[in-house]
Formats: structure tokens, sequence, C-alpha cells
């Protein structure tokens, strides 16, 4: 299997390397349950670098961004880890672009299993109603991701991100940035439990289902703001470059460019 990187994805990877690292050191809103944290823009940009480079151009600009923001003094949350939640948000959604829908539905199961059994996840939270409780799944939005993920909503997406009709596109770019900031954030979740969690880390099962009985609360609302993020910038975004030097990446396998 030959390996060929062209001079253009290289002069991609530079840009959009440099961009992504400008954008991660740009703090948007706190992140809940990490004292000291915050989310970055680059964490709302993530599914529009799959969409309009790909998962290898846009995967090696994650990694490289997310070091270089480190390197200039971006905290350090994961253990050097940090690029993995972006990281697998624009592979899954460069993968999706490129009519690979399978593997990233494996991937998104996978991640979501490794989360659900996870000894530190809480599955089930006590919501407040009227004078007694009700027991409501914390993964609810995790779920409706991936039906839309499996329906033809998910399949056709793509498609429609190649049409430069107003309503597909955006309804492509926002399909793909829902399924991408969801699966994002599961990888956010395993590699805070990985942390966090004992005995590398601080923090007991008891902690964990405080600290996730609050953020049930708020993930919603911070995935529904970087979603719109993306949505406005990656609209016009995905349209002005529909057709210019930086849409789309081509395969790193040579042998499968054909």
């Amino acid at each position: 299997m030959k390996l060929h990187i062209t001079a253009k994805q290289i002069a991609m990877i530079a840009i959009f390397a440099a961009l992504f690292t400008v954008l991660r050191r740009m703090d948007a809103f706190p992140m809940v349950g990490v004292t000291g944290a915050r989310f970055s823009l680059s964490d709302a940009i993530a599914p529009i670098y799959g969409i309009i480079l790909g998962p290898y151009v846009g995967g090696a600009s994650v990694i490289i961004g997310t070091f270089s923001a480190m390197a200039l003094g971006k905290p350090v949350v994961f253990l050097g880890l940090d690029f993995l939640p972006a990281f697998v948000n624009v592979v899954a959604i460069g993968f999706l672009v490129r009519r690979k829908w399978l593997p990233v539905v494996i991937l998104y199961c996978s991640l979501f299993a490794i989360f659900l059994f996870d000894p530190y996840t809480t599955w089930l939270i006590n919501i407040p109603w009227g004078s007694s409780t009700i027991s409501f799944p914390f993964f609810w939005l995790h779920i409706v991701a991936l039906v839309v993920l499996v329906s033809p909503l998910g399949y056709k997406a793509a498609s429609w991100i190649d049409t430069l009709q107003t309503g597909k596109l955006a309804i492509g770019v926002t399909t793909l940035a829902f399924i991408g900031t969801m699966i994002q954030h599961l990888t956010g979740n395993i590699l805070y439990e990985a942390v966090f969690g004992q005995p590398v880390g601080i923090w007991d099962a008891a902690q964990f289902n405080t600290n996730w009985n609050i953020v049930f609360y708020t993930y919603p609302w911070e995935r529904l703001v970087l979603l719109v993020i993306a949505v406005l910038i990656g609209i016009p975004l995905v349209r002005v470059l529909k057709k210019s030097f930086f849409r789309s990446e081509k395969p790193v396998n040579s042998e499968t460019a054909s």
C-alpha cells in the first residue's frame, strides 16, 4: 500500500492547522464539570473541517493545531489527548462526506457502548416531576444523534452538501454538524472518565454521579450553541469553497484514489 501526500495537501494542512491553532486559543464558554476549562471556537468548527477537508487533511490539521495551541499556552485538560474529541469529529464527518457511512455507524456505536458500560457513567437522572421524580436517560441526545445517523437523513446528508441549493445545503450541514458534535461529546465523555476517574484520577463513582447530574442539564445547550455556530459559519463557507482549491481532499492512499 503506497502512501502519497501531495504538495496541495501539505499546504492545506499548514493553513488549516494554523487556523485551528488560533481558534483553539479563542475561548467560547466554560466547560461544566472541569474547573477552569473552557470550550473554544475550534470545537464549533470541527465538523466543518470534516466537510471541507475530509478525514485525512482535516484530521492532521486538528492534531497539529491542537498541539500548537498547547505549546502556545492553551491549558491541557486530558493529559495531552485533548485533540481526540475534535479529531474523531472531523474524521467521522470526513468519511460521511466521502459516502463511507457504515464505518461511521460502527465508530459511533462503539464509542456509545464504551461510554455506556464505563463504571463511571450515570445511566438515569432523576428529574423532579411535581411531588415525585421521573428517571430519564442521561444520554438521550446521543440516542437522537444515532437515530439521525442511521436514518436516510444521515445517509443522504453528504449528497445534499454537494448541491448549491440553499435548503438542501442547510439541511446537510446541520445534519452532519449535529452528528459530529455528538460523536465529539461521546469521545470527550470517555476521556473525562478515563482521566479523572480512579485510580489514575481523583474522582470516584459518587463524584461522577454528582457531576453527570449537573452536566445533564447543560450539555444539550452546549451542543446547541456549538451546532448553531457551526451551521452559521459552515453554510456560507461550504458554498464559497465548493469549487475552490480548498473544497476537498483526495485520499492519502493513492491506490484508493481511483
